[in-house]
């Protein structure tokens, strides 16, 4: 028989054992090493078959153990300084409460939205890269003690547990996971009902969602949940999946996302009697019609118009993009769009958002393709701050978004970066853990400082901690590569050969993302007999394990990984090679810490970060990878390897290339070097490479220093921004949006009338000054509300400045010709040089005199 209904019943605990429940409570436990410790001798064994889960742990745990415990004074010994440890943890002051200190002005609260999130395999959230990266963004704002609520959605479903068929081919499940078995608790009214947020959808309907709590150690997760009875069985499914489904379920859940998530953060800071936050961060676009939510608010609670509200919502909103690729941005049909967005009859006035016009809504995410809306460029609107999330995929956004600003130079357009980082924790091994606290103090793993220090390790001490991890990676491969064949029809009497699969003192690799087809999975099987000849070398041997999903929807992507599992099946290298299936973090971290290199070849400039090499980097692992991503800017040479691209080569000819400069690579450099061992038994030149991996790159790719990044350069200025615009009944915002109006009317009649330069000597040299004037007609516009700048650069032979060196120009008076500024500029380099006067928006609440998009040339 099955059940109806499945659902979770937590244990009572003894009263002296209360504190477990709140260290189950608060996810802090899934990166704090001493917790996990406390929960495993509880029950060793069922803690093993509980998947690491406290929840489960506590909810089979017999009764009789639990009173047993509650009587043994060692456990209570140690639960009692867990407790402690946990509530010194969450009120000790942090690197926030140290700036508000020294008077720095801050951030009242942050609210961080993104469409998952990967805290812990327990709350299974996510789906890949973005999601650890935000999962990891809290809790490094946690340890920083940031005042950060992140919001985003609850999948019933998560995204999917993958298998392999007999044949290699993935295989999709989606489980079934009740809220009340994972580490949630409900966001609740005074009077114990739960709190709903509600969202109008087409048909006189509303879409509710309750609200789930994960606590990540001092920052609250929000996750909204359409799974209850007052909804029908469309709308219940709305959260069902990540990731799943057609067009019209997304945007149902980017408007949950967006509009629901804002009213969500609306409801927990009532209820707890917060602050409402005054900076609002998307991380992707797809929690972007937030800023919608947020301009209906004020529209219809402050007594704002439309372009007034945006003013005050643009100047707290941070956006960022993680995606290179067009294609990667979600875009709706317009009618779509409308369709939700419109109002019951089909008036101009949004049902879903009253008191906003469905037209200006529209034109927030409008792109030359007038029957399309982009979410990326919703958020581009929407936030008056954008970044990429590494310094090349700043750069490929400021291309890629260019149109969004015409008139300027790609690098001029305001996108800028914040390299993503890992949270230390979370990711370095035990062992690397337990080194840094030896060395520089407890709790300095996630600190930028001491990481010196490693100096002072003799390299037999490095090289044992590598050889320990590597053959626990071993143990782990053969575990799961057991549990795949198993569930690809095997029997156990046909399994012994797995026992031999790899060999702890071969040097091994790693390949583990998602598997869209710009990150090449199989360009390692580009040439399969060099691949084989490696694997099988006598002296110097490889072993590689592979690990990754593809999209349920992209069958080229389960092509892909079919290729390489059925060469992994193949009877001479099946003990070197394996395709291990469900990545997920519980997998990934044996992989991070066992690895001795991490290889990453997608094609360029197509990763925006890839923080899995990072994670690598923090264990001593060697990345070996294209210069895409994070590797293009912390690449040393002494780091790891780069392999060789072939831009501009079509795509078939390039993955040749590529992958004879990978093989070339592992034959040449790096198995000689692994390899080549001293009097010891170590590799000196191997383990020099390790502790500098770990000494350079370790602070550089901490979450910490990115949340420090975005705290410093992106948050604070965007809470001063808000409270310029929001003080004195939002005069700022008015203001800004009268300025906004003025010159966008007045902008056509704007131009450079006529230019002209002191003379020019025959033979001119760097840094002899160059005096310019420029004349220029304003229209309705007075000197004060522009700038005029001088740009002078050097120039191609199609007149176009590079390099360019802006000066602002003074304005000394008004003539027939227009109103006259002047600046003199020092020539800036050699060679063919030339110049031009522009004419920009200036006003003081603007973040950058390109925000407006607008620019007048001669």
């Amino acid at each position: 028989m099955k059940a109806l209904r499945r659902f979770t019943v937590r244990a009572h605990l003894p009263e002296r054992l209360a504190a477990l429940g709140a260290l189950t409570a608060n996810l802090r436990w899934s990166w704090h090493p001493q917790t996990q410790d406390l929960f495993e001798s509880v029950d060793p064994d069922l803690w093993r078959r509980c998947s690491n889960d406290p929840v489960r742990l506590l909810g089979e745990v017999p009764p009789a153990r639990l009173d047993a415990l509650a009587e043994d004074g060692d456990f209570l010994a140690r639960l009692d300084a867990a407790a402690a440890d946990l509530e010194h943890y969450l009120t000790r002051p942090r690197w926030f409460q140290e700036q508000q200190e020294r008077g720095t002005t801050l951030p009242a609260g942050i609210a961080y939205f993104s469409m998952e999130f990967g805290v812990t395999e327990v709350l299974p959230n996510y789906s890949g890269g973005l999601g650890i990266l935000a999962g990891d963004h809290l809790k490094a704002a946690s340890d920083l003690g940031l005042p950060l609520i992140g919001v985003g959605l609850l999948y019933r479903s998560g995204y999917f547990r993958q298998s392999l068929s007999a044949d290699g081919w993935q295989m999709e499940h989606y489980p079934s996971y009740d809220p009340q078995g994972l580490p949630l608790r409900l966001l609740t009214e005074a009077d114990g009902t739960a709190a709903l947020v509600q969202v109008a959808v087409p048909g006189g309907r509303t879409l509710d969602a309750r609200i789930w709590i994960a606590q990540v150690g001092r920052v609250p997760l929000l996750l909204l949940d359409s799974d209850i009875p007052s909804n029908d069985e469309e709308l219940c499914g709305v959260t069902d999946r990540l990731y799943g489904g057609d067009q019209d379920h997304r945007i149902k859940q980017e408007i949950l996302a967006g509009v629901g998530g804002v009213r969500a953060v609306r409801a927990y800071t009532r209820i707890h009697g917060l602050p409402d936050p005054d900076v609002f961060h998307m991380n992707e676009g797809h929690a972007g019609f937030l800023g919608a939510e947020r301009i209906r608010e004020l529209v219809t609670g402050a007594g704002l118009d439309f372009d007034e509200a945006l003013a005050a919502v643009r100047a707290g909103t941070v956006f960022t993009t993680h995606t290179p690729v067009p294609a990667g941005i979600d875009r709706f049909p317009i009618d779509l769009v409308r369709h939700y967005f419109s109002g019951t009859n089909g008036e101009n006035e949004s049902a879903l958002l009253p008191g906003l016009t469905v037209d200006r809504i529209l034109a927030l995410g409008r792109e030359s393709n007038p029957n399309v809306f982009n979410m990326a460029h919703l958020g581009l609107r929407l936030g008056q701050r954008c970044n990429g999330v590494s310094k090349l995929h700043g750069e490929v956004s400021r291309g890629m978004f260019e149109g969004l600003w015409p008139g300027f130079d790609a690098a001029e357009v305001p996108i800028g970066s914040v390299t993503n980082g890992v949270h230390a924790p979370t990711w370095a091994a035990r062992e690397w853990i337990a080194l840094a606290n030896r060395l520089a103090g407890p709790d300095r793993v996630e600190e930028a400082r001491g990481w010196e220090l490693l100096q002072t390790i003799d390299r037999k001490e490095l090289w044992s901690t590598r050889n320990a991890l590597r053959a626990q990676l071993v143990a782990e491969v053969r575990r799961r590569l057991r549990e795949s064949w198993l569930e690809r029809g095997a029997t156990e009497a046909e399994l012994g050969w797995i026992e031999s699969v790899f060999d702890p003192n071969v040097l091994t690799v790693g390949f583990a993302r998602r598997v869209p087809t710009y990150k090449r999975l199989t360009l390692m099987l580009r040439d399969p007999e060099r691949l084989r000849a490696l694997l099988l070398d006598d002296e110097r041997p490889v072993q590689l394990v592979v690990a990754g999903k593809s999209h349920p929807a992209d069958d080229a992507g389960k092509a892909l990984i079919q290729q390489v599992v059925r060469f992994a099946d193949e009877y001479d290298v099946r003990h070197r090679i394996v395709f291990l299936p469900n990545y997920d973090m519980s997998m990934a971290r044996y992989l991070y810490w066992g690895c001795d290199v991490w290889l990453n070849n997608p094609l360029r400039p197509l990763e925006a970060c890839g923080t899995s090499g990072m994670k690598s980097a923090l264990n001593g692992g060697l990345n070996l990878s294209i210069r895409d991503g994070w590797w293009d800017e912390m690449f040393d040479g002494e780091n790891g390897w780069a392999i060789p691209t072939a831009d501009g080569v079509d795509d078939t000819r390039r993955d040749d290339l590529e992958a004879a400069a990978l093989y070339e690579l592992l034959e040449r450099s790096v198995l000689p070097r692994f390899y080549d061992r001293d009097s010891d038994g170590v590799p000196a030149r191997w383990i020099e490479m390790v502790r500098h991996t770990l000494e350079d790159l370790g602070p550089k790719v901490l979450a910490s220093r990115m949340v420090r990044d975005y705290a410093v350069d992106y948050y604070i200025p965007a809470a001063a921004a808000a409270s310029k615009v929001t003080a004195d009944d939002y005069a700022g915002a008015r203001a800004l949006a009268d300025y906004r109006h003025r010159i966008e009317a007045a902008w056509p009649g704007v131009r450079v009338a006529q230019v002209d330069s002191t003379p020019i000597p025959d033979v001119p040299q760097i840094g002899l000054p160059l005096g310019l004037t420029a004349h220029v007609q304003l229209g309705d516009l007075t000197p004060e509300d522009v700038e005029v700048q001088a740009v002078v650069g050097r120039v191609g032979s199609d007149d176009t400045i590079g390099d360019p060196v802006t000066v602002p120009m003074q304005h000394i008076g008004t003539d027939p010709l227009g109103e006259e500024f002047t600046a003199t500029v020092p020539l800036p380099l050699a060679g063919a040089v030339g110049y031009t006067v522009r004419v920009l928006p200036r006003h003081g609440l603007l973040a950058s005199p390109a925000e407006l998009g607008m620019v007048a040339l001669p």
